[in-house]
Protein backbone atom coordinates (compact mmCIF):
# COMPACT_ATOMS: atom_id res chain seq x y z
CA UNK A 1 0.00 0.00 0.00
CA UNK A 2 1.32 3.59 -1.07
CA UNK A 3 -1.02 5.74 0.31
CA UNK A 4 -3.75 5.75 3.05
CA UNK A 5 -6.42 8.48 3.51
CA UNK A 6 -8.69 5.91 5.34
CA UNK A 7 -9.74 2.26 6.39
CA UNK A 8 -11.79 1.31 3.33
CA UNK A 9 -9.69 -1.12 1.57
CA UNK A 10 -11.67 -0.79 -1.65
CA UNK A 11 -10.76 2.97 -1.98
CA UNK A 12 -7.03 2.52 -1.17
CA UNK A 13 -6.94 -0.30 -3.69
CA UNK A 14 -8.35 2.21 -6.24
CA UNK A 15 -6.16 4.95 -5.08
CA UNK A 16 -3.42 3.34 -5.59
CA UNK A 17 -3.97 1.94 -8.89
CA UNK A 18 -4.30 5.83 -10.03
CA UNK A 19 -0.78 6.50 -8.32
CA UNK A 20 0.97 3.30 -10.09
CA UNK A 21 -0.44 4.50 -13.37
CA UNK A 22 0.67 7.54 -12.55
CA UNK A 23 4.07 6.77 -11.24
CA UNK A 24 4.63 4.77 -15.15
CA UNK A 25 3.67 8.13 -16.48
CA UNK A 26 0.65 6.21 -18.16
CA UNK A 27 -2.14 9.12 -18.30
CA UNK A 28 -4.70 6.80 -20.22
CA UNK A 29 -4.50 4.27 -17.57
CA UNK A 30 -4.47 6.62 -14.69
CA UNK A 31 -7.52 8.17 -15.89
CA UNK A 32 -9.26 4.67 -16.47
CA UNK A 33 -8.32 4.06 -12.25
CA UNK A 34 -9.45 7.66 -11.53
CA UNK A 35 -12.83 6.67 -12.91
CA UNK A 36 -12.98 3.56 -11.11
CA UNK A 37 -12.04 5.27 -8.30
CA UNK A 38 -14.75 8.22 -8.32
CA UNK A 39 -17.44 5.24 -9.25
CA UNK A 40 -16.67 3.94 -5.60
CA UNK A 41 -16.38 6.78 -4.09
CA UNK A 42 -16.97 9.75 -5.67
CA UNK A 43 -16.34 12.21 -2.97
CA UNK A 44 -12.78 10.42 -2.18
CA UNK A 45 -10.28 13.31 -0.76
CA UNK A 46 -7.90 12.47 -3.71
CA UNK A 47 -10.17 12.53 -6.42
CA UNK A 48 -9.75 16.43 -6.70
CA UNK A 49 -5.93 16.43 -6.55
CA UNK A 50 -5.28 13.35 -8.36
CA UNK A 51 -7.69 14.45 -11.45
CA UNK A 52 -5.50 17.74 -11.63
CA UNK A 53 -2.38 15.53 -12.10
CA UNK A 54 -3.26 13.43 -14.92
CA UNK A 55 -4.55 16.29 -16.90
CA UNK A 56 -1.15 17.41 -16.48
CA UNK A 57 0.07 14.34 -17.60
CA UNK A 58 -1.99 14.54 -20.38
CA UNK A 59 -0.78 17.51 -21.48
CA UNK A 60 3.12 16.93 -21.00
CA UNK A 61 4.61 17.84 -24.22
CA UNK A 62 8.52 17.64 -25.39
CA UNK A 63 8.47 20.07 -27.52
CA UNK A 64 11.31 23.01 -26.31
CA UNK A 65 10.22 25.98 -25.17
CA UNK A 66 10.38 29.34 -27.60
CA UNK A 67 10.44 31.75 -25.02
CA UNK A 68 11.54 32.54 -21.63
CA UNK A 69 7.99 33.45 -20.97
CA UNK A 70 6.82 29.80 -21.46
CA UNK A 71 9.40 28.38 -19.01
CA UNK A 72 8.46 30.65 -16.46
CA UNK A 73 5.13 29.60 -16.67
CA UNK A 74 5.48 26.18 -17.09
CA UNK A 75 7.61 26.58 -13.76
CA UNK A 76 4.86 28.61 -12.27
CA UNK A 77 2.35 26.22 -12.97
CA UNK A 78 4.72 23.24 -11.78
CA UNK A 79 5.37 24.86 -8.22
CA UNK A 80 2.09 26.26 -7.21
CA UNK A 81 -0.43 24.06 -9.18
CA UNK A 82 0.98 20.78 -10.13
CA UNK A 83 3.26 20.11 -7.22
CA UNK A 84 0.66 20.71 -4.03
CA UNK A 85 -1.89 18.44 -6.01
CA UNK A 86 0.79 15.81 -6.54
CA UNK A 87 1.57 15.77 -2.92
CA UNK A 88 -2.28 15.96 -2.19
CA UNK A 89 -3.43 12.93 -4.12
CA UNK A 90 -0.11 11.00 -4.20
CA UNK A 91 1.60 10.99 -0.98
CA UNK A 92 5.15 12.94 -0.37
CA UNK A 93 7.33 9.52 -1.59
CA UNK A 94 5.61 8.85 -4.30
CA UNK A 95 4.79 12.54 -5.65
CA UNK A 96 8.48 13.65 -5.50
CA UNK A 97 9.93 10.93 -7.69
CA UNK A 98 6.97 11.86 -9.77
CA UNK A 99 7.23 15.62 -9.44
CA UNK A 100 11.01 15.32 -9.80
CA UNK A 101 10.94 13.66 -12.95
CA UNK A 102 8.35 16.49 -14.50
CA UNK A 103 11.05 18.85 -13.68
CA UNK A 104 13.63 17.28 -15.51
CA UNK A 105 11.47 17.24 -18.00
CA UNK A 106 11.38 21.08 -18.17
CA UNK A 107 14.58 21.11 -18.08
CA UNK A 108 15.10 19.15 -21.13
CA UNK A 109 12.54 21.72 -22.66
CA UNK A 110 14.26 24.70 -21.68
CA UNK A 111 18.00 22.93 -22.87
CA UNK A 112 17.64 25.59 -26.15
CA UNK A 113 16.85 28.85 -24.12
CA UNK A 114 20.36 30.82 -23.82
CA UNK A 115 20.74 32.66 -20.66
CA UNK A 116 19.45 36.19 -20.18
CA UNK A 117 20.50 38.71 -17.49
CA UNK A 118 16.85 40.00 -17.42
CA UNK A 119 15.66 36.34 -17.12
CA UNK A 120 18.06 35.10 -14.14
CA UNK A 121 16.05 32.00 -13.55
CA UNK A 122 14.98 30.79 -17.12
CA UNK A 123 17.00 28.58 -17.76
CA UNK A 124 18.18 24.74 -17.80
CA UNK A 125 21.01 24.82 -15.11
CA UNK A 126 18.73 25.92 -11.92
CA UNK A 127 16.20 23.11 -12.97
CA UNK A 128 18.94 20.28 -13.31
CA UNK A 129 20.00 21.75 -9.97
CA UNK A 130 16.49 21.39 -8.55
CA UNK A 131 16.24 17.67 -9.19
CA UNK A 132 20.07 17.14 -8.60
CA UNK A 133 21.21 15.99 -11.84
CA UNK A 134 25.03 17.65 -11.07
CA UNK A 135 26.62 17.01 -14.12
CA UNK A 136 23.53 18.03 -16.41
CA UNK A 137 23.61 21.36 -14.21
CA UNK A 138 27.14 21.77 -15.11
CA UNK A 139 27.22 21.23 -18.89
CA UNK A 140 24.09 23.99 -18.90
CA UNK A 141 26.13 26.32 -17.75
CA UNK A 142 29.34 26.00 -19.88
CA UNK A 143 27.24 26.73 -22.48
CA UNK A 144 26.63 30.36 -21.34
CA UNK A 145 29.67 32.89 -22.36
CA UNK A 146 31.36 33.96 -20.07
CA UNK A 147 29.86 32.34 -17.12
CA UNK A 148 32.25 32.89 -14.76
CA UNK A 149 32.11 36.82 -14.78
CA UNK A 150 28.34 36.30 -14.16
CA UNK A 151 26.59 36.11 -10.53
CA UNK A 152 24.12 33.49 -11.37
CA UNK A 153 25.64 31.17 -14.00
CA UNK A 154 28.95 30.83 -11.19
CA UNK A 155 26.79 30.02 -8.42
CA UNK A 156 25.26 27.43 -10.46
CA UNK A 157 28.46 26.31 -11.18
CA UNK A 158 29.82 26.11 -8.02
CA UNK A 159 27.01 24.30 -6.73
CA UNK A 160 27.53 21.60 -9.63
CA UNK A 161 30.74 21.05 -8.77
CA UNK A 162 30.94 21.54 -5.24
CA UNK A 163 28.58 18.00 -5.09
CA UNK A 164 30.65 16.69 -8.67
CA UNK A 165 34.23 17.32 -7.22
CA UNK A 166 33.78 18.50 -3.70
CA UNK A 167 34.99 21.25 -2.14
CA UNK A 168 38.87 21.61 -2.33
CA UNK A 169 38.95 21.44 -5.77
CA UNK A 170 36.60 24.44 -5.97
CA UNK A 171 38.20 26.92 -3.42
CA UNK A 172 38.67 29.60 -6.68
CA UNK A 173 35.51 29.29 -7.83
CA UNK A 174 34.06 29.75 -4.16
CA UNK A 175 36.15 32.68 -3.77
CA UNK A 176 35.42 34.21 -7.59
CA UNK A 177 31.75 34.14 -5.98
CA UNK A 178 32.30 35.63 -2.74
CA UNK A 179 33.69 38.45 -4.06
CA UNK A 180 31.02 39.12 -7.28
CA UNK A 181 27.95 38.16 -5.26
CA UNK A 182 28.28 37.25 -2.06
CA UNK A 183 25.49 36.76 -1.03
CA UNK A 184 24.44 34.01 -3.86
CA UNK A 185 27.39 32.17 -2.46
CA UNK A 186 25.52 32.39 0.79
CA UNK A 187 22.94 30.28 -0.46
CA UNK A 188 25.70 27.76 -2.12
CA UNK A 189 26.46 27.11 1.57
CA UNK A 190 22.84 26.74 2.78
CA UNK A 191 22.09 24.67 -0.11
CA UNK A 192 25.31 22.39 -0.51
CA UNK A 193 26.17 19.74 2.08
CA UNK A 194 29.61 20.04 2.61
CA UNK A 195 30.24 20.14 6.51
CA UNK A 196 33.98 21.54 6.39
CA UNK A 197 32.54 24.78 4.39
CA UNK A 198 29.71 25.08 6.78
CA UNK A 199 31.58 24.85 9.68
CA UNK A 200 34.01 27.41 8.50
CA UNK A 201 31.27 29.75 7.57
CA UNK A 202 29.65 29.48 10.61
CA UNK A 203 33.33 30.46 12.24
CA UNK A 204 33.70 33.43 10.27
CA UNK A 205 30.41 34.78 11.05
CA UNK A 206 31.21 34.48 14.84
CA UNK A 207 34.65 35.82 14.56
CA UNK A 208 34.65 38.64 12.33
CA UNK A 209 33.37 41.83 13.26
CA UNK A 210 32.32 43.64 10.20
CA UNK A 211 28.55 44.91 9.22
CA UNK A 212 27.40 41.48 10.09
CA UNK A 213 25.09 40.87 6.32
CA UNK A 214 25.94 38.38 4.16
CA UNK A 215 28.07 40.90 2.04
CA UNK A 216 30.57 40.02 4.48
CA UNK A 217 31.05 37.05 2.96
CA UNK A 218 33.29 38.49 0.41
CA UNK A 219 36.09 38.86 3.16
CA UNK A 220 35.50 35.20 3.66
CA UNK A 221 38.17 33.73 1.35
CA UNK A 222 40.83 35.96 2.73
CA UNK A 223 39.57 35.91 6.11
CA UNK A 224 39.86 31.48 5.97
CA UNK A 225 43.85 31.63 5.47
CA UNK A 226 44.11 32.87 9.23
CA UNK A 227 42.45 29.81 10.30
CA UNK A 228 43.68 27.03 7.15
CA UNK A 229 47.05 28.96 5.50
CA UNK A 230 47.24 25.20 3.48
CA UNK A 231 44.33 26.50 1.42
CA UNK A 232 46.84 29.04 0.00
CA UNK A 233 47.63 26.84 -2.94
CA UNK A 234 44.02 25.72 -3.81
CA UNK A 235 42.94 29.71 -3.56
CA UNK A 236 45.57 30.79 -5.74
CA UNK A 237 43.71 29.14 -8.93
CA UNK A 238 40.72 31.81 -8.32
CA UNK A 239 40.95 34.06 -11.57
CA UNK A 240 41.11 37.84 -11.21
CA UNK A 241 37.99 39.18 -10.54
CA UNK A 242 37.11 43.13 -10.29
CA UNK A 243 39.94 44.22 -8.19
CA UNK A 244 37.77 44.72 -5.16
CA UNK A 245 39.68 45.35 -1.62
CA UNK A 246 38.56 41.58 -0.72
CA UNK A 247 39.79 40.11 -3.59
CA UNK A 248 43.19 42.42 -2.83
CA UNK A 249 42.84 41.24 0.55
CA UNK A 250 42.83 37.36 -0.19
CA UNK A 251 45.90 37.83 -2.75
CA UNK A 252 48.10 40.32 0.08
CA UNK A 253 47.33 36.67 2.67
CA UNK A 254 48.63 34.44 0.09
CA UNK A 255 51.53 36.20 -0.32
CA UNK A 256 52.39 37.21 3.58
CA UNK A 257 52.02 33.50 3.89
CA UNK A 258 54.58 33.07 1.53
CA UNK A 259 57.10 35.82 3.03
CA UNK A 260 56.45 34.46 6.17
CA UNK A 261 57.68 31.15 5.34
CA UNK A 262 60.92 32.70 3.45
CA UNK A 263 61.64 34.67 6.21
CA UNK A 264 61.50 38.48 5.06
CA UNK A 265 60.63 40.37 7.83
CA UNK A 266 60.90 43.49 6.42
CA UNK A 267 58.37 42.47 3.22
CA UNK A 268 55.80 41.00 5.90
CA UNK A 269 55.80 44.28 7.66
CA UNK A 270 55.06 46.02 4.37
CA UNK A 271 51.92 43.03 3.98
CA UNK A 272 50.56 43.24 6.99
CA UNK A 273 50.26 47.41 6.55
CA UNK A 274 48.86 46.95 3.39
CA UNK A 275 46.81 44.27 4.62
CA UNK A 276 45.85 46.73 8.12
CA UNK A 277 44.55 49.25 5.20
CA UNK A 278 42.17 47.04 3.47
CA UNK A 279 40.75 45.60 6.32
CA UNK A 280 41.15 46.44 10.26
CA UNK A 281 38.98 42.94 11.16
CA UNK A 282 40.72 40.92 8.85
CA UNK A 283 44.17 42.30 10.35
CA UNK A 284 42.84 41.33 13.43
CA UNK A 285 42.02 37.87 12.62
CA UNK A 286 45.35 37.44 11.35
CA UNK A 287 47.55 38.75 13.59
CA UNK A 288 45.33 36.81 16.44
CA UNK A 289 46.81 33.87 14.91
CA UNK A 290 51.31 35.23 15.29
Amino acid sequence: MQFDFFNDNQSVALRNDVILALEKFDAPAAQQAWKALTGHDPHDAAAVPLLLVIVSLHESTTTPFQSHADLHAACHEMQNKISPAALAGMGTAAANVWLNARWQALATRAAALAYRTEHPNEHAAPLWLQTQQWQAAADAVALIESWRRIPAPLSWMLHARLQLQGLQANWGLLAELAWLAPQRLERVVQQTAEPILQALVRQFEARFEEAGDADDLAWFPAWVLTERPALAPALTQAQASRHTQPEQAMRIMIELLGLERQGRQREVLAHRKTLRGLNGALYAAYMATR
